[in-house]
């Protein structure tokens, strides 16, 4: 199959992508001048210049008729969450593309717990039992399993490999008005309320990367032609009391809990990542310390112009 491009310009498809560091991702890749497709299920339309396939990845008839003959230099997934999806894209993808991308999480070291930054070797995912039976479809089931499932879509890109692939296992995403997930919003509420933080004994430190140097890492990720499992954070594990602390508003009240539910960004493990691996490839992540503040200030802005505030 031929893979049409121009000499300045590659065939880039985005799996998902419609919001946070995909969003970034996106303008990264038309800024470079790549024509950028975007494929999901209609939920959001993609940006300006940006061509637009409608289909559902679990649906691989209709994934395939979307895509009719289409080839690509690079595929961004970035919600491939479970075997079943892996064993899909590896179908579909066979001889679609030259280099593909697999967006994942720093929850499938989520068993480890070492004093040390924990490198990729610690999951190899030739080695991940795989189990495409169990009800992934289920959303209360993949959420309880997201760190298992991404461990197992890597495992089966890498039993058979059907194109150069790559796993990027993101850090704890921090900083950008348009944080979905409510984490920082959390101890904010606490914090003005008064309210103690729920934390586990003892609360270990954790790894993270801006949301903007995870767009960036995945643009540059795209154009590179290593393979395999690579980790994805800033440099500076933080702990709970140091996001709270970028929080501001006074002094924090904190709860020890044994068993049961706790605050996000603290943890019963520790399974910060190492980062030498992606340094050495080429790329140089920032320090924590240098951002912290400015993206707890833009998410916290965000919550404040939702609620009227000035």
């Amino acid at each position: 199959m031929t893979f049409d491009r121009t000499a300045n310009s590659r065939n880039v498809l985005v799996i998902g992508g419609n919001r946070y560091f995909g969003k970034r991702l996106i303008s990264r890749l038309v800024t470079a001048g790549d024509h950028v497709t975007v494929l999901n299920r209609g939920s959001a339309p993609p940006p300006p210049g940006v061509e637009h396939l409608v289909a559902d990845r679990d649906d691989e008839a209709a994934l395939e008729a979307a895509l009719g003959e289409r080839t690509f230099d690079v595929v961004f997934d970035q919600v491939c969450y479970t075997p079943r999806q892996a064993a899909t894209a590896r179908r579909v993808f066979a001889h679609r593309t030259r280099r593909y991308v697999m967006t994942s999480t720093v929850e499938v070291y989520e068993y480890e717990d070492s004093a040390a930054p924990v490198g990729e070797s610690a999951v190899e995912p030739s080695t991940v039992a795989v189990d495409e039976e169990i009800p992934w479809h289920e959303p209360e089931f993949l959420d309880a399993h997201y760190g298992d499932g991404k461990r197992q879509a890597e495992a089966v890109f890498a039993a058979a490999p059907a194109f150069p692939y790559v796993s990027v296992r993101v850090a704890h995403v921090l900083g950008g008005a348009d944080d979905f997930t409510g984490r920082i919003a959390h101890y904010a509420d606490r914090l003005r309320a008064g309210e103690p933080i729920a934390v586990p004994a003892p609360n270990h430190p954790a790894t993270y990367i801006n949301v903007d140097e995870i767009a960036d890492f995945l643009f540059w990720a795209g154009g590179q032609d290593f393979t395999g499992p690579v980790n994805a954070a800033s440099h500076g594990p933080l702990t709970t009391e140091d996001i709270v602390a970028a929080i501001g508003g006074g002094p924090a009240r904190y709860r020890t809990v044994e068993v049961g539910e706790v605050s996000p960004f603290s943890f019963r493990r520790s399974y910060g990542m190492d980062n030498t691996r992606a340094e050495r490839l080429g790329f140089t992540f920032s320090h924590t310390k240098d951002w912290l503040t400015d993206a707890v200030a833009q998410t916290l802005s965000a919550g404040k112009a939702d609620k009227g505030g000035n």
